[in-house]
């Protein structure tokens, strides 16, 4: 953060940031309209999750609450799916571990209508969808930059590393999708410092329901490849739609801005950020990403730190959007 701030011409950018305008309310309604994918893919992951029967045939009950789950997602209707999904990403913004906030949240506001065992599975599938997606996303992003972008021999290494990276990945959640991966991911958790004080107890303690995940996990994806399709179709659209976050911030400063050039600079940023998801807000992460993939696209530095910028006010507002939501529905149901 230090280099970055040193890097930045403060002039420039808040000259920038006052003129931003009606590209920022664009670069905001925009992720509106991103929400819309993310929510339309979990959407059908729910749906399918409920058509798969358990080993007996029957619709499967819950260990974890009691309430019935003889209604379907029939009762859920799109846009409170759509609250919920902007409300978990917001706390996986604003917490650390990313996913250590807003999944539990999920799965919390889920369970009373679906049940616990099918909201566990429904978000479990959702997030190795979302992150699968990623791979995909920068896999095709590398070829793009290969067919497309004069490269130095060190950049083809460190592209082939990334491919490689991107590979492993797919391999990974594929073989995941196949076998089920709760278990899996709890079972890698109990070799961490610290993590391991939790995992431990509560993959002895829930090991049945675990399993019950992962059956139903293998399963969806042996008889709903249709759904899987459809949903990383979704997720993988959303990811080329974001690019124009980065156009809309860059159209601010200049009129001349290539849509690959925006979607390249997407792809890294967005990897290079994943690689800190422990951070909160992965502060420092994005910013970074921003400066250097701008910076080796051609442009200064004090270009890339004002995107980051406007990316982060963004992030911010729609953190924010997604706290209050979370806030009004808890006074709704203590008005109940």
């Amino acid at each position: 953060m230090a280099i970055m701030v040193t890097q930045l011409d403060f002039t420039e950018a808040w000259d920038g940031l006052r003129h931003a305008g009606y590209w920022f309310l664009a670069i905001v309604i925009l992720w509106a309209f991103l929400y819309l994918f993310n929510t339309a893919s979990w959407m059908l992951i729910i749906r399918s999750v409920q058509r798969v029967p358990n080993e007996d045939g029957a619709r499967m009950t819950s260990h974890f609450v009691t309430s019935s789950t003889s209604s379907s997602s029939s009762r859920i209707s799109f846009w409170w799916l759509y609250k919920v999904s902007v409300s978990g990403f917001a706390l996986n913004y604003a917490t650390p571990g990313g996913l250590m906030g807003g999944e539990p949240y999920r799965i919390m506001e889920l369970a009373p209508k679906i049940g616990t065992e099918r909201a566990s599975s429904s978000v479990i599938l959702y997030v190795m969808t979302h992150i699968f997606c990623h791979f995909c996303f920068w896999g095709i992003c590398i070829i793009l930059f290969l067919i497309t972008q004069p490269v130095t021999l060190f950049l083809r290494l460190l592209l082939g590393a990334a491919g490689l990276f991107c590979v492993l990945g797919i391999w990974f959640f594929l073989n995941g999708y196949r076998k089920g991966l709760a278990v899996r991911m709890l079972n890698v958790l109990r070799h961490f410092p610290y993590i391991r004080k939790w995992s431990i107890p509560f993959v002895e303690k829930h090991k049945e329901q675990l399993d019950t995940i992962d059956r139903q996990i293998a399963a969806l994806h042996r008889q709903s490849k249709s759904t899987f399709v459809a949903a990383v179709l979704l997720e993988v659209t959303c990811r080329f739609i974001s690019a124009f976050e980065v156009m809309f911030a860059l159209l601010v400063l200049t009129n001349h801005v290539s849509y690959l050039f925006c979607l390249f600079t997407i792809a890294f940023t967005t990897l290079f950020a994943n690689l800190l998801f422990f951070i909160p807000l992965q502060l420092g992460g994005r910013e970074g990403g921003f400066l250097m993939s701008i910076t080796q696209l051609g442009m200064s530095a004090s270009s890339g730190i004002f995107v980051a910028l406007l990316v982060r006010l963004r992030e911010l507002i729609w953190t924010g959007i997604g706290l209050l939501m979370i806030k009004f529905h808890r006074r709704q149901k203590e008005r109940k």
